[in-house]
């Protein structure tokens, strides 16, 4: 088997020391031969910064690294080496706005220095102009312009008060000025190429505005599988490890290929319905043989959690959003969309397209759990002993212990504070419930559309399906009454899994569950 590239993100290391690449060199080659001016956003972790080094290894003309890469079989073209000037924004301080300026500045002088070159002006605009031309004037080729996770500076600060928010408005103006050097009639003419990425896409109103016509592929059918793994890929690149893994779980081939698809494919960039896997959790998964979740554990959507409490967003509802397609673009940062946030760090994606209206959902299990759990955890504050005991739910349910199950819920609502500004309602328990079970692991979704209404719950496991139904200040027999009356059950009695009704009733006095009720139907085939 081939080495992981883990954690890896420099293409020359990958292909010098044998690690595994997937083949993506046909879009480089039909971005090169569409255009000149690129943008691509896309969530963290997701490949960004390897395809920005393997841009500059294409057009430093490093040909030997491309051997048996489809770019270097089908591709009809001189390989010439360009300048290039790497603008790598994880990698700059931004702590203020001046240690910004002085950080790019000091960029800009090490590309210069690399090349030969000593820059005379001191503003970072003009330091830019000069070492484009200079580029230029000494190999007589046209520059490469490569700018990884350009928002970094601005989406740090965002949510840490108002200095965070001043500082990002400051580097924000920063990079409006810098990169708008790019399309002025002087330094346009010297470019060959200018790709950009980024996870959020700011507004028409921010820097994009200033480099003038830049090709944002985000939502681009041509590019949807670009990042990312497509099905057709993992089994090519990866049978050996997907055996191996199968080995060491001791479980079967198709389970192995069942629990991956659940746990971390179903991004989908495009109104073309192309699914990839997060290849950052698809290598973690081969590389510690498990089926954790590897790329939520590597950082927190804090930000987002904090604005979906601010707006009293209704979870369970996440599940069922539409959206038009201008909320894509709509991400300014005094005015933030808890949906477009979701979308663009990776953890809604888009289900379906009808026109201009886009279902989102969330993209697999792992991104649904993550955000769920970070969720839970900001509800019942520190309390560990909570945080830990609502990871057993799952296993409760599938050995179907009930009572351990309620008494395990009933311990976490005591620990949740109420709502400081109303009285709690059914769909404030609700939600909590829907956020307990779902953080604990299990395919667990809410409010699904029946013939006659919405049921509240459904809870899937491979071999049962759990229908809950809540009532507040009302019993359990009457919640299980309505899901037989409403008929919420019935499209899963075919399913040839043990068919559980569940009954839940919460007190507004004591705030908490008092009453449950479970049934199991014997269905006959």
């Amino acid at each position: 088997m081939q080495k992981l590239p883990i954690c890896i993100q420099t293409f020359e290391t990958i292909r010098k020391h044998g690690y595994l690449y997937v083949d993506k060199t046909r879009h480089i080659w039909q971005m090169i031969n569409e255009g000149m001016f690129y943008f691509l956003s896309r969530p963290r972790r997701f490949g960004k910064s390897l395809l920005v080094s393997t841009l500059m290894s294409f057009f430093q003309a490093e040909k030997d690294l491309f051997e048996g890469l489809w770019i270097s079989e089908h591709g009809d073209f001189e390989w010439e080496a360009h300048p290039v000037i790497l603008m790598d924004f994880n990698e700059i301080p931004h702590s203020t706005p001046e240690k910004f300026e002085q950080a790019i500045s000091l960029n800009l002088n090490l590309v210069a220095k690399s090349y030969g070159i000593s820059l005379e002006t001191a503003f970072i605009e003009t330091q830019l102009q000069e070492l484009i031309s200079e580029l230029k004037r000494q190999t007589g080729e046209k520059v490469v312009i490569l700018v990884d996770e350009y928002d970094t500076p601005i989406t740090e600060h965002i949510g840490k008060g108002k200095t965070g928010l001043e500082n990002a408005r400051a580097n924000w103006n920063i990079l409006r000025s810098f990169l708008g050097v790019l399309k002025g009639g002087r330094v346009s003419s010297l470019l060959r190429f200018v790709f950009v990425t980024g996870i959020s896409r700011f507004s028409n109103i921010s820097i994009f505005s200033e480099i003038g016509h830049l090709n944002d592929m985000t939502l681009s059918k041509s590019y949807a599988d670009m990042l990312g793994y497509t099905q057709e890929e993992l089994e090519d690149y990866f049978e050996a490890h997907m055996v191996q893994l199968s080995q060491e779980s001791e479980m079967s081939h198709e389970a192995v290929r069942e629990k991956l698809t659940c746990q971390y494919r179903g991004y989908r960039f495009s109104e073309k319905d192309i699914r990839v896997y997060n290849p950052f959790s698809v290598l973690m998964a081969f590389g510690h043989m498990n089926f954790k979740n590897h790329w939520a554990d590597t950082g927190s959507p804090a930000f987002a959690i904090s604005l979906l409490r601010e707006r009293e967003y209704d979870m369970p509802t996440l599940e069922n959003l539409e959206v038009d397609e201008q909320m894509f673009s709509h991400y300014e940062i005094g005015n933030l969309q808890p949906e477009a946030i979701l979308f663009q760090t990776g953890y809604m994606t888009i289900k379906a397209v009808n026109d201009t209206l886009y279902a989102l959902d969330y993209p697999n299990q792992e991104a649904k759990t993550a955000f769920l759990k970070h969720m839970l955890f900001s509800l019942t504050q520190e309390n560990r002993e909570d945080r830990s005991a609502f990871m057993k739910l799952a296993q409760f349910l599938e050995k179907e212990d009930f009572t351990a199950f309620f008494e395990t819920m009933t311990a976490i609502f005591a620990s949740v504070p109420p709502p400081a500004d109303m009285p709690p309602d059914q769909a404030h328990f609700h939600t909590l419930f829907y956020l307990m079970v779902s953080a604990s692991g299990v395919n667990a979704q809410s409010e699904l559309l029946t013939i006659q209404d919405l049921v509240d719950i459904v809870v899937t496991f491979p071999d049962k399906i759990f229908v809950m139904e809540f009532r507040c200040d009302q019993s359990a027999d009457a919640a299980i009454m309505q899901i037989r009356e409403k008929g919420y059950a019935e499209r899963y009695k075919q399913s040839g899994k043990k068919l559980f009704l569940m009954g839940i009733t919460f007190s507004m006095e004591e705030q908490n569950l008092t009453d449950w009720k479970v049934e199991r139907l014997f269905l006959f085939h």
